[in-house]
């Protein structure tokens, strides 16, 4: 999370705190909902980055500390979020907080320190020290609500060997290429849903061209496309009527973010009661199979309802935070695409013929003609790049006092890695603010050596987004299939568009463009 992130993110606490006794919502279990099973002890494994603390550690005053550090006290930050009118655009504060105190630097929020780092050479640095179990950011009022429910923690509250047991039964199916390609026809019958939904709103325009608030479409296939996946069920999101508990679940994920403690538990019930019933259902289908000596075939969620690794109540919450976190990052990166291409002429002619010259027509592309498109992916790195989804991260070392940049710090501290900033770095990426996608493309014209941890949208290492795989995927059939069948153009009259901060980078306003109809 960003500095202002982190400011909201610690008045979010405070709030949840107070607020959390005065809630009229009692403890009680929902229908299907196992407690949460205890800790397996089962051994733990995987790859290590640096795990060991720097042995120069030990001689601490030869190093300098966290007090040496330049950076703003809470009054300072607060003028600058409500005073500057920053609140909303923590992404930019980074890159004015990097230009005025340097790549490294610390936020005072009371006895609260948070270290800043804006530089991929320190961010590495930060990443290699991190241990075997990352930690970020604690979500006390996330575990405190699965603890009044009697749910199984999930990824987001789950630490150490526990959090990394559920990694290593997740990751397989989900990261894992030639399994991911198994997801293909699914991602393509979302699309071709999105592509029909587009005509029709495009027709119903009174250019017949423009769609209005195509922010709200994407998100809609977001969703669509991470449940054909996690829950292998269709929630009817690209309908012109959705269904009532489609609507309750896409409603209530917009409320888990608020810092009031009553609509907190509200949504969270709201989606754990959906996702439960959709789960269930499988489970009825799989009992029924096996008991009739039927073989068991299906995706992600019968893949673990199967395998057993999970207990029933580790799937329930697992598959609903998947779901989560499988929404943003599609429908926020391809709206920004979109609306960038429209404004490129000639980058958007450039992806077109690539597409076009891999698979003429309306030929649907398979996972092996993204290959052959290498301008195609470069385009989805470089707005990664100018808006990544998540423009900071939260880390905590939990396991090691680390060096970074010449200055210790002692376990338990919590860093911020400014990926915004350093992915706008002109050192990096020289003219930061343009879209250039050949910059990406190997041997091109544009091409520039980047440091590899300058923009890493998705992260590195065993935190990685579990998710990647399956959201590129979902982009590039995506956009390779609206440049067959379109021509994006801006809308007309239509004004710039600028992102802001909410948690997540997303666009100010609604995103509105027309489509013009290729021959």
């Amino acid at each position: 999370m960003s500095s202002s992130s982190s400011f909201c993110f610690v008045l979010r606490a405070t709030l949840f705190c107070g607020l959390r006794g005065r809630t009229s919502a009692a403890p009680r279990a929902l229908s299907g909902s196992p407690n949460r099973s205890p800790n397996r002890g089962l051994r733990s494994g995987g790859s290590r980055l640096n795990l060991q603390t720097p042995a120069a550690a030990n001689r601490r005053h030869d190093y300098k500390t966290m007090d040496d550090l330049p950076g703003p006290n809470l009054a300072t930050t607060a003028y600058w979020l409500f005073v500057k009118g920053y609140a909303d655009k923590s992404h930019a504060m980074q890159v004015e907080h990097q230009r005025i105190y340097g790549p490294i630097w610390r936020s005072q929020f009371g006895p609260f320190n948070l270290i800043n780092v804006a530089a991929p050479e320190l961010i590495e640095q930060v990443i290699r020290q991190e241990g075997r179990y990352p930690t970020r950011s604690f979500l006390a009022h996330w575990k405190e609500y699965r603890d009044m429910r009697g749910q199984a923690y999930g990824l987001h509250v789950d630490k150490g060997p526990e959090w990394h047991r559920l990694r290593s039964v997740l990751n397989p199916k989900l990261l894992k290429l030639q399994e991911v390609s198994m997801y293909a026809p699914i991602v393509h019958d979302v699309v071709s849903d999105l592509l029909k939904r587009m005509e029709r709103l495009r027709l119903r325009s009174q250019d017949q061209a423009t769609i209005f608030d195509l922010n709200g479409e994407l998100y809609k296939f977001g969703f669509e496309g991470a449940s054909s996946i996690v829950f292998e069920t269709r929630l009817g999101c690209l309908q012109d009527e959705i269904p009532p508990d489609t609507v309750r679940f896409i409603s209530a994920v917009g409320e888990i973010f608020l810092p009031f403690w009553r609509r907190f538990v509200k949504a969270w019930d709201d989606l754990y009661d959906v996702a439960t019933q959709i789960i269930n259902k499988k489970v009825e289908e799989i009992n029924t199979k096996v008991n009739q000596g039927e073989q068991v075939k299906g995706m992600y969620l019968t893949h673990l309802l199967s395998s057993n690794k999970l207990s029933l109540a580790e799937v329930y919450i697992t598959i609903t935070e998947l779901l989560l976190g499988g929404v943003d990052t599609t429908s926020n990166t391809l709206c920004w695409t979109l609306y960038e291409l429209a404004r490129d002429e000639e980058a958007q002619e450039q992806l077109y013929k690539e597409v076009t010259s891999v698979c003429p027509g309306r030929q649907l592309p398979s996972t092996e003609d993204l290959n052959r498109m290498p301008y195609l992916k470069a385009v989805i790195k470089e707005i990664l790049r100018l808006y990544p989804v998540v423009p900071g991260n939260g880390r905590l070392t939990v396991e090691n006092e680390v060096i970074i940049d010449n200055y210790w710090f002692p376990k338990k501290t919590q860093f911020h890695l400014c990926h915004y900033a350093t992915s706008h770095d002109e050192k990096q990426f020289p003219e930061p603010e343009k879209f250039i996608p050949n910059r990406w493309i190997r041997h091109g014209p544009n091409r520039f050596q980047h440091h590899p941890f300058s923009s890493i949208p998705f992260g590195v290492g065993v935190r990685a987004c579990l998710g990647r795989r399956i959201a590129e995927l979902e982009m590039y059939f995506v956009l390779s299939r609206i440049m067959q069948h379109y021509k994006v153009v801006p809308e007309t009259g239509g004004s710039s568009l600028l992102p802001k901060t909410r948690t997540l980078l997303i666009p100010s306003k609604p995103v509105n463009l027309r489509f013009i109809l290729r021959d």
